[in-house]
């Protein structure tokens, strides 16, 4: 697909202050490095000598970090529990440029939080701390008057799926329905379980592995099985378009145009592949952003697959800035 640079240079620009809601779970990442010289003597496992300790968010909010460091001005819905993780993942997002004023407190359930400890940039284990709960219903009425507030300004929207609780079915189904009186472009990072109770949408961003396991069919690769499956997807959920993330492949827009389905292939951009972690929250970032500024989606989807190329050049959970996409247009 040829769009011209200089055009992707102009939507880029636009970028800067557009204000998106994202509504979904949130976490804390929690990564200790180290190196491994030996086995431990009391169970035969590696010994890990911690080099490195830090924390990043993760889930939905790195989406809104992702949307902050491309120049947007991102607020969160989403809910912690009252404990220290949930306090240092608010903290983040707040230095990160988040908008943390509406997310909500729970004491009945922890902060979802993911701890990963890594030997010479292989993962050698991860504990998780989590509750996969719907969050109680009082807090799901606050949340959704929180965002019918938040939308009279949005640009944007992002329903981040991680299947913690915070999206039920009747809020799915009231912001959606929201959005498109409004006219808010609303893009979906689908969790399985959840998978076709997102109809109406602007977008959705599933995988390879996602939109097949969501559709509840084997996983086959051959590309005629891929365009059918994304057609199958795009009339199931009457989207308006769904983007197929396919690694090394690049990525496939499925797109309604009047009474026929467009398909288009965007080919892949990254030059190395280093980690995969946090690329879906990109690509959905970048194409929330490009539709909040009313281009197209094709122009949308050459831009997040130019984002993506860039995270996975990354190590652990990265985004990417305007600066670097721009670098790579050039």
């Amino acid at each position: 697909m040829e769009i011209k640079k200089s055009r992707l240079e102009e939507i880029l620009k636009s970028f800067k202050g557009q204000p998106v809601v994202v509504v979904g779970d949130i976490m804390l990442d929690h990564f200790i490095r180290g190196s491994v010289t030996r086995i431990s003597p009391e169970a035969p496992v590696p010994v890990v000598n911690v080099t490195k300790e830090y924390f990043v968010a993760g889930g939905a909010g790195n989406v809104a970090v992702n949307l902050a460091e491309l120049g947007a001005k991102p607020v969160v819905l989403s809910v912690v529990g009252q404990d220290r993780s949930g306090e240092d993942l608010v903290n983040f997002l707040t230095l990160k440029g988040v908008d943390t004023s509406f997310i909500a407190l729970d004491s009945a359930r922890p902060t979802t939080q993911k701890i990963r400890i890594l030997a010479e940039n292989q993962q050698v284990v991860r504990f998780d701390r989590e509750s996969q709960k719907v969050i109680p219903p009082s807090i799901g009425k606050s949340c959704l008057e929180n965002f019918k507030f938040l939308a009279k300004s949005a640009k944007g929207v992002v329903l981040s799926d991680y299947g913690k609780g915070m999206l039920s079915d009747s809020n799915i189904k009231a912001i959606i329905d929201i959005c498109n009186k409004a006219n808010i472009p609303v893009c979906v990072d689908p969790k399985i379980e959840n998978f076709k109770k997102y109809k109406n949408i602007t977008c959705m961003t599933p995988n390879t592995k996602e939109a097949f396991e969501g559709m509840g069919v084997p996983q086959v690769s051959d590309e005629e099985t891929i365009i059918g499956l994304g057609k199958k997807i795009l009339k199931t959920l009457n989207a308006k378009s769904i983007l197929i993330t396919r690694g090394a492949d690049g990525m496939t827009l499925f797109e309604k145009e009047k009474s026929k389905i467009k398909v288009t292939t965007v080919h892949a951009t990254a030059k190395e592949v280093f980690d995969v972690t946090g690329a879906g929250d990109t690509v959905i970032s970048v194409l929330t952003l490009v539709l909040a500024a009313k281009a197209s989606l094709a122009e949308a989807a050459v831009l997040a697959n130019y984002a993506a190329g860039i995270v996975v050049g990354k190590l652990g959970t990265a985004s990417a800035s305007p600066a670097e996409i721009l670098e790579v247009l050039k």
